[in-house]
């Protein structure tokens, strides 16, 4: 394999809770119609997500949520990872994330057929290494249209 120089990563992430992180993104995205979360704090011990939302999710689609997800881990999807460089980006890639001083080279991660992102951080090999998702509350902020995810994994 040749050997890409990528960013400097400034966080040591737990692997399992940062897969479920692509997950939870490709979820709300498929249930919700929304784009990727736009604050995340990914934690061994608890973790947060939040997502721009036209409506606040009723009980039965927060349900849903962690439903969806636990049926995702234990599909046992691949973990793999593919480097292209910026102006080779499959279709639906964007880097607005990145910070300016991106790379050339950009490492994309893609969980089976069900997500696939830029990331240079750690994961596990495949979904059923993650554990079960266990989702702690929500919270809804009406002025904002913020939808917060709080969740932890077992």
């Amino acid at each position: 394999m040749d050997d890409y120089i990528l960013n400097d990563h400034n966080k040591e992430e737990f692997p399992p809770a940062h897969t479920a992180e692509h997950l939870l993104n490709q979820t709300m995205i498929r249930l919700f119609g929304c784009g990727r979360s736009f604050n995340a704090h990914v934690e061994r011990k608890k973790s947060k997500m939040s997502f721009r939302m036209d409506r606040k999710p009723d009980r039965k689609e927060e349900k849903l949520i962690e439903t969806r997800m636990n049926e995702l881990i234990a599909e046992d999807l691949p973990v793999t990872f593919e480097f292209v460089t910026r102006d080779n980006l499959p279709e639906g890639i964007t880097l607005d994330r990145l910070p300016d001083d991106a790379s050339e080279t950009i490492r994309l991660v893609r969980i089976g057929d069900y997500d696939v992102c830029p990331c240079i951080g750690k994961h596990v090999r495949s979904t059923a290494q993650i554990g079960r998702f266990e989702l702690l509350g929500t919270n809804w902020d009406e002025q904002e249209h913020s939808f917060r995810v709080r969740f932890k994994i077992v």
